[in-house]
């Protein structure tokens, strides 16, 4: 029996980063989840145990906190590719490179109904992402949202299924509709204004949210991927995940009261999961964009 290594070795990081801008009495807060995945020539370390090509855990973790220091962070997508494109153009042995970030937001609390300058709070678990890969000097870029959760109370039906032995579900032509969404967008380019794209991106997904009467949350997601390819011309693709988030009726007849779909209980289990992919017709290759997704 023949036994070799795979053509795919990596060597990766992970580290929480926290940056406090302080200009003057307003202060700046990043809070950010920084992965480093590096591929290169790796077949000796695994195979006798030799380091010279191996670029340390601990290195990629100064690397990060470094140039948190020597430059303000900025998007996280310049500071991915800043890092990334570190790794591969100082490192001979690294051939490519994959740096996701993660931005947990934070607000800041209002005193007096003024923002105040460096207290802040966090309301939710919304995350602003991104994950740039780099190979032969060229890069990719995949943004998104984590975590962002959404619920309409009206606007939505779901009828018309296939009913056997084993259905109990009622059609239904007004139900809760709710979500938590994970979408990801891969740009084509970098010449790329980050923050005003993810922000109109993000905008463009509630606003469909709201406003499309849904027969189905896969009719949904389909129209919030197709308001971002129709609006924004810098994106090629978007992938979107969309945990059905259960809303039941509670029966009170038992107690003689009516319920006018006023009362319910959020179920969490079970649920149903709709993913789906809106996609250019003329769009580029995705080349290593999706890698490690």
């Amino acid at each position: 029996m023949a036994i070799t290594l795979g053509p795919n070795q990596y060597g990766k990081a992970e580290v929480r980063l926290v940056t406090v801008r302080r200009d003057g009495p307003v202060h700046h807060l990043k809070d950010l989840t920084v992965s480093t995945s590096l591929r290169g020539e790796l077949a000796a370390t695994h195979l006798t145990g030799d380091n010279a090509g191996v670029l340390a855990t601990d290195t990629q973790k100064n690397t990060v906190y470094a140039f948190a220091k020597e430059a303000p962070v900025g998007e996280i997508e310049d500071f991915a590719l800043r890092l990334a494109r570190h790794f591969t153009g100082t490192q001979g042995n690294i051939t490519g490179a994959r740096v996701k970030v993660d931005e947990h937001g934070w607000d800041r609390i209002a005193v007096g109904g003024e923002p105040h300058d460096h207290a802040f709070s966090r309301s939710g678990d919304e995350r602003r992402t991104t994950a740039v890969s780099i190979r032969d000097g060229r890069a990719w870029v995949v943004s998104g949202i984590d975590g962002l959760t959404l619920l309409k109370s009206t606007g939505s039906e779901f009828h018309g299924f296939p009913r056997d032995q084993y259905t109990t579900l009622a059609e239904t032509d007004d139900r809760i509709l709710a979500t938590a969404v994970t979408a990801k967008w891969r740009y084509e380019g970098e010449d790329v204004d980050w923050a005003e794209s993810h922000r109109e991106i993000r905008r463009l997904m509630l606003e469909t949210f709201a406003t499309k009467h849904s027969l189905s949350l896969q009719q949904t997601l389909y129209a919030m991927g197709e308001s971002v390819l129709k609006a924004r011309e810098e994106v090629a693709e978007v992938r979107l995940s969309l945990p059905n988030k259960h809303h039941f009726l509670v029966d009170l007849s038992p107690f003689g009261l009516k319920n006018d779909n006023e009362v319910f209980y959020a179920a969490d289990r079970p649920y149903g999961l709709i993913e789906g992919t809106i996609l250019r017709d003329d769009a580029e290759d995705p080349g290593p964009a999706w890698d490690i997704h």
